[in-house]
């Protein structure tokens, strides 16, 4: 697919590789969330096709595709991460997956007729859901989680809408595998959950099969919010920015007598920043030990103004604002 100037892409992001999407229940490979992944990721190819209704034949035809076409990356959302979860070898991004969708069927009162949601290939445009169908699926279902190797607790992402209300299986995820995270989001995926949570982890998934390194940007915290607590709308804007050229850290200072700070601050770059700040907050009195590239801090408390490398101090004659750090950094494009 072509680049398109009017639109939000990245061209440079899974370059020359494969992507296998697999859907959810009820939907096909003609989803919007494949034409989006399509949009976004013009140098890709990626391959969606649709599953059939019987479990055991959904599971050998994914499979089968990945025998043929070794994609670089699975991605699988809610019944689709379910079936994800067991494509073993891979690297693999599991939306909302539906661990339960045995169950799922019932409780939501869905044997009987089923209209599919998108196109299907075939033409087909409903199917019925039975009882030894549904037991098809619980039987799948028990399937997963069996040997996790330390290997693949390195290639599976988990993601988790803070308000699904179709399924709930952060728990059993994380009991699992390591790599579990929440996003703010409901059970369908939109484009804000898609361009904001689910491609920093494609691009952290491709850096590493690349072996980039990315610079590191450390950030303190203090800077990047009023004084009510709300995070400053240039800082966001520079911050998105960033993400997609660095390795970015948020700082925090650690102050004593106050055991809930940790806890507060982490809760704190969740509900702000999200999914790209997963595992990206540092508590630490001593800026001046950090190892990294640039520091972007208002102040030199904490010893910021030792960093051993460039410390960008923010409100000084050059970086009076966050648009003067967003334009610095846009010239060095990721140097």
């Amino acid at each position: 697919m072509a680049t398109n100037s009017y639109i939000k892409q990245y061209p440079d992001v899974m370059k020359g590789k494969k992507i296998l999407y697999v859907h959810g229940f009820g939907s096909s490979g003609q989803s919007g969330t494949v034409t989006r992944i399509r949009e976004l990721l013009p140098g890709t190819e990626v391959i969606a096709p649709d599953l059939p209704i019987i479990p055991r034949e959904a599971m050998a035809l994914l499979r089968d595709t990945c025998d043929e076409q070794c994609p670089d990356l699975i991605i699988g959302t809610s019944m689709g991460g379910m079936y994800t979860e067991m494509l073993r070898g891979f690297d693999r991004i599991l939306i909302n997956p539906a661990f339960r969708i045995g169950e799922t069927i019932l409780k939501r009162n869905m044997l009987g007729k089923i209209t599919f949601f998108n196109p299907r290939k075939d033409g087909a445009k409903d199917f019925i859901m039975t009882k030894h169908l549904q037991e098809q699926y619980l039987e799948m279902c028990g399937q997963c989680f069996s040997g996790i190797t330390d290997d693949e607790q390195d290639r599976v992402f988990g993601l988790f809408g803070t308000d699904d209300p179709v399924v709930d299986t952060y728990g059993i995820f994380s009991q699992n595998y390591k790599n579990a995270l929440r996003f703010h989001g409901e059970h369908r995926m939109n484009d804000t959950v898609l361009m904001h949570s689910v491609m920093p982890v494609i691009r952290l998934v491709d850096d590493r099969q690349n072996g980039i390194c990315r610079n590191i940007i450390y950030i303190s915290l203090e800077d990047t919010m009023e004084r009510n607590g709300i995070p400053m709308p240039s800082m966001m804007k520079t911050y998105r920015y960033l993400i997609e050229k660095y390795d970015v850290y948020i700082v925090a200072a650690l102050p004593d007598n106050d055991s809930s700070y940790p806890v507060r601050m982490q809760e704190w770059t969740f509900d702000n920043l999200g999914v790209p700040a997963y595992r990206k907050l540092i508590l630490t009195n001593r800026k001046d030990l950090l190892y990294g590239d640039y520091l972007i801090d208002a102040c030199s408390n904490g010893g910021s103004a030792d960093f051993m490398s460039t410390r960008i101090e923010l409100g000084s004659e050059t970086f009076k604002t966050w648009e003067d750090i967003l334009e610095f950094f846009s010239r060095l494009n990721g140097q």
